[in-house]
């Protein structure tokens, strides 16, 4: 091991924790130490239990850890998880009480008054909720927002900043990736749209109001469509103050967080990148812009119903997911050094 901090993935034989195990193989402040899995996985290497699903190769050191259940603890403090959601509704709190920092992918917590909904370059500041936490157990948890949500958020706080947000409404056009794997039957999506995922409407409704703020209304319709990876959103809006095209894409370019300002490794140097193009973004020729870590727009259009329409594009298992989780574990290692610092001073 290295002066790198270890990290145990939770879930690492899906498809989001083969997403974290591959992003962890080069990260500079990170080192995958420990691996856990279902029972049946439990006690073999994860290169012999793991059916490998990215386009890049199994680390070699990653595939000879043991993968273990999550309930046998762990050394590592930090602890990211790709549990689904009742099996993280049961394990992560058991975790945050014996002293580890979870940072969670799934939905069961999100809305939990005193955790956070975090994309740290809209909402750093919910971080501050930890301290509420303090209360329950010694350690901490953290949410992810829904794979959607994560990219739509990135595009849509820059507008309720600079214009007011009154309402939004979103149709989603998601890919196969995120159902996880194997997913959705083949004969159900070639050459198809499914015109609901179950439960998805109501997460995008909800949490986007935790993270931009209360005010504004949102309606969601979900579909998914026979795309590998990469979700994309049909959205219209209604501002609080008139502006133009070139306002809108001007707030959007010169959109910052403090991701951006510390320079912290998993942050995109621009978090929303506008496409001047007419046919995109498209989730063949765009996902990875900003590698994956980027929402993907185009430029905006007059709504002769609401005011504006455009698309957003975002990668569901990177910014959308593992991407997003190395991100917020990045946040949690700058907030831990500052108050060491004050700690200390």
């Amino acid at each position: 091991m290295s002066d790198r901090i270890p990290v145990a993935v939770l879930g690492a034989t899906g498809v989001v924790g083969q997403r974290l195990v591959a992003m962890l193989e080069s990260h500079p402040w990170f080192e995958l130490a420990e691996l856990a899995g279902s029972d049946r996985s439990a006690g073999r290497s994860y290169g012999a239990v793991c059916r490998w699903q990215l386009e890049t190769p199994l680390p070699e050191r990653a595939g000879s850890l043991t993968v273990r259940r999550p309930e046998d603890g762990f050394s590592s403090r930090l602890v990211l998880s790709a549990l689904d959601a009742a099996s993280a509704e049961r394990i992560e709190p058991g975790l945050a009480k014996a002293g580890h920092v979870v940072i969670s992918n799934a939905s069961a917590h999100r809305m939990a008054p005193d955790v956070p909904l975090l994309v740290p370059e809209i909402n750093w500041d919910q971080l501050q909720l930890l301290a509420e936490q303090r209360h329950r157990w010694p350690g901490a948890l953290v949410t992810n927002p829904n794979c959607v949500v994560a990219a739509l958020g990135l595009v849509l706080a820059p507008l309720a900043r600079n214009f007011g947000l009154e309402s939004a409404c979103i149709t989603t056009l998601q890919s196969a990736s995120g159902a996880g794997y194997p997913g959705v039957a083949s004969l159900d999506l070639l050459g198809n749209v499914i015109p609901n995922i179950p439960n998805e409407a109501d997460k995008i409704e909800a949490e986007l109001p935790k993270i931009i703020g209360q005010g504004p209304r949102f309606s969601a319709m979900t579909t998914r469509v026979p795309v590998v990876d990469g979700h994309t959103a049909l959205v219209f809006v209604r501002l609080g103050t008139e502006t133009d095209e070139d306002g809108i894409v001007a707030a959007w370019r010169s959109f910052r967080g403090r991701p951006q300002e510390l320079e912290l490794p998993s942050a995109p140097r621009s978090p929303v990148i506008v496409m001047d193009e007419s046919d995109r973004p498209q989730p063949r020729k765009d996902l990875l812009r900003g590698g994956g870590m980027s929402a993907i727009v185009s430029r905006p259009r007059r709504c002769p119903v609401h005011d504006w329409k455009f698309v957003v594009l975002g990668h569901n298992t990177l910014r959308g997911a593992a991407g997003a989780a190395l991100l917020n574990a990045e946040a949690l290692v700058v907030l831990n050094r500052a108050h060491e610092r004050l700690r200390h001073a």
